[in-house]
């Protein structure tokens, strides 16, 4: 966790160093080891019928997407808890929100009830969609101040080191 040069709130600590880094390593794990479930649940329709069927190039992506979840963990987990400077925590978090953007961009190909239809959802669109929206969400809060405390808000002075 952050040293005490800023208050962060419970909900913070819980999502941004534990609850997604935790999601982003079930990802990683999936896109890898699990990589015939992971296409079926993204699109069951045009996913292989069998993991020996997997053709090359898309298990190179799926090892690539696995080591780019285990990047967001690390960011996460790891460097939001060694620094206690807001303005890092603001501009990871930044680029992650940009990113989630970018994550929710790449669905389109499912259809435009994948943003919305919940109903339809599956595991997968849960974390691909549900979950980004939570993700988004958390960081646009943080981003705009939302729960902070005066001391640590917009004018909160930073420690910096000469």
């Amino acid at each position: 966790m952050p040293p005490p040069s800023f208050k962060l709130p419970a909900y913070y600590t819980a999502f941004f160093l534990f609850i997604e880094p935790v999601s982003a390593l079930v990802g990683a794990f999936y896109a890898h080891f699990r990589p015939l479930e992971y296409l079926r649940l993204t699109h069951a329709s045009s996913a292989p019928a069998y993991a020996a069927t997997i053709p090359l190039s898309t298990s190179t992506v799926l090892d690539q997407l696995s080591n780019l979840y285990l990047l967001f963990a690390i960011n996460e987990a790891l460097v939001l808890r060694s620094t206690s400077d807001l303005r890092v925590w603001r501009t990871v978090l930044l680029g992650l929100l940009i990113a989630d953007f970018g994550h929710l961009y790449s669905v389109r190909h499912l259809g435009t009830d994948i943003y919305w239809n919940a109903l339809k959802w599956n595991k997968m669109d849960w974390g691909n969609v549900g979950f980004v929206y939570a993700g988004a969400t958390m960081r646009m809060l943080f981003l705009a101040g939302f729960g902070m405390n005066s001391a640590s808000g917009k004018k909160a002075a930073v420690k910096k080191t000469a």
